[in-house]
Order: structure tokens, then sequence, then C-alpha cells
């Protein structure tokens, strides 16, 4: 029973002991995680922040450029 026992404690040692992969895993959930949000946030602002660059390029076409008129 007393051996058994020490087996297992060894096991759960060696178990936990075992964590090199699993910082790498976070990381990569944390970067999926973060993209899907950017993406998310793009398709549904998307239409807005088009239109905001349409209205800045329509008025710099309507901008006088300085240079005197004909």
């Amino acid at each position: 029973m007393m051996n058994m026992m020490h087996m297992m404690k060894v096991y759960a040692k060696s178990f936990f002991k075992k964590e090199e992969g699993q910082g790498m895993v976070e990381y990569a959930l944390i970067i999926a995680l973060i993209a899907i949000v950017v993406i998310a946030a793009l398709i549904l602002l998307g239409p807005q922040i088009a239109q905001i660059f349409e209205n800045i390029t329509d008025r710099l076409g309507e901008a006088p450029t300085g240079a005197p008129a004909p």
C-alpha cells in the first residue's frame, strides 16, 4: 500500500512538472481570441470607417490647392 502511494506521488509530481508547451498554447489561445475580436470589430464598424474615409477624401478633393485660378 505504501509503495502504491509513493508511486502515485511520483507520478503526480512528474505530471505537474511537465509544463514546457503549456505557455505557448496559452499565448496562441490569447492571440486567437484577440484576432477574433478584431475581425468582429472590423466587420461591425467597417462600413462606418469606410464612410469616414470617403468623407475625408471628398473634402480633400474640394480643398483649394493654393495654385492661382486661371
